[in-house]
């Protein structure tokens, strides 16, 4: 294997939600950037991948903050954010910018808290909140899944790896299922496929849309064959969403890879994307690994898919919710809102 020489570019700049960012870029032997490697912060699931320049940015909470994303309040006045490109924002404008760099157009990773208050009005109600894993396998490697579970919850607050609420966007009802990296990199188990199947029984008792962000690492080891069954669960139920004449938007972010784009990621009546996310099934380097071929440059990123007819549009996280409203008004030949 190929020896990596990692070069970190800052280890600094708390921001709102007490946390560290990690800055740094990837390089190989020959001082060439590595793009598609995955860069992750020891014994934590913090981490990033690495861009087309080597370049890698992600977050870690300090060591003894315990305080979940749902509990942090304002953001202290005077901090700033660093992206990969060097631009230094204060982190109040880029919460006001939906966490996107104003400097550079970069996409902060966030939890679905974050994208709910992005994506709805005021008000919303979170639904079956408080589902949660079983270990049905008694899984164990250096933890037991069981343990592993519990710690994830107590370091995130999230009881798994996706969130669902009901609420009104640009004033008519919406449902949205919104995936967490930050729950055992948002992999998609049992509680995860059944979130979503409740989402979309939702949906159809409302008769509403459904909106899923997905944000993953795949399936669930863990679970073993019940991760994987959850592929086909989700995709059943969708096909329901449909024989309803109900749409579903599937908006893919960094990264959407493994079992979630192999289902439900890509069964929208439009697939979007935020700017450079990367989007996959195997990562670009399992991909050359297996082949000996180079890839092209770009591979796998949300750019590429678009252009190889993947996905319908990419949108800045700034106008998503403008444009999603526009589709769902189009599709359900609804009077266009004034938004």
């Amino acid at each position: 294997m190929q020896k990596l020489a990692i070069i970190i570019i800052a280890l600094i700049s708390f921001h709102l939600s007490a946390q560290t960012t990690i800055i740094g870029k990837v390089f190989n032997t020959k001082n060439e950037p590595i793009a598609g490697a995955n860069v992750y912060l020891e014994g934590t699931y913090d981490g990033s991948t690495s861009g087309a320049d080597g370049s890698f940015l992600f977050e870690t909470s300090d060591k003894g903050i315990q305080t979940s994303t749902e509990e942090k309040k304002d953001t202290p006045e005077g901090l700033w954010h660093k992206t990969p490109t060097g631009k230094i924002i204060d982190t109040e404008e880029l919460e006001n910018n939906s966490f996107v760099s104003p400097e550079d157009g970069f996409h902060i990773r966030i939890g679905s808290q974050e994208y709910f208050n992005i994506l709805f009005d005021d008000k919303f109600k979170e639904v079956d909140k408080d589902i949660k894993a079983k270990d049905p396998l008694k899984f164990s490697d250096n933890k037991s899944y069981k343990q592993r579970a519990k710690d994830a919850r107590k370091k995130t607050g999230l009881k798994d790896a996706i969130k669902v609420a009901v609420g009104k966007s640009f004033g008519e009802d919406v449902v949205i299922a919104c995936m967490d990296f930050r729950f055992i990199g948002g992999s998609m188990g049992s509680v995860v496929g059944e979130k979503i199947s409740r989402a979309v029984d939702l949906a159809i008792r409302k008769k509403i849309p459904l909106i899923i962000i997905s944000k993953s690492g795949g399936a669930r080891m863990m679970e073993g064959a019940i991760s994987l069954m959850q592929m086909a669960k989700t995709s059943a139920k969708l096909a329901q969403l449909a024989n309803n004449k109900l749409p579903y938007v599937s908006l893919c972010t960094d990264p959407t890879t493994g079992g979630t784009t192999a289902s439900f990621a890509m069964l929208g009546d439009i697939n979007i994307s935020e700017p450079g996310a990367l989007i996959a099934f195997a990562g670009p380097r399992v991909v050359k690994d297996t082949t000996g071929k180079d890839l092209p440059e770009g591979f796998q990123t949300s750019e590429f898919l678009l252009e190889h007819g993947f996905l319908d549009f990419i949108s800045s996280r700034t106008e998503i919710k403008k444009k999603i409203n526009l589709y769902f008004d189009l599709v359900l030949n609804r009077p266009l809102r004034s938004i």
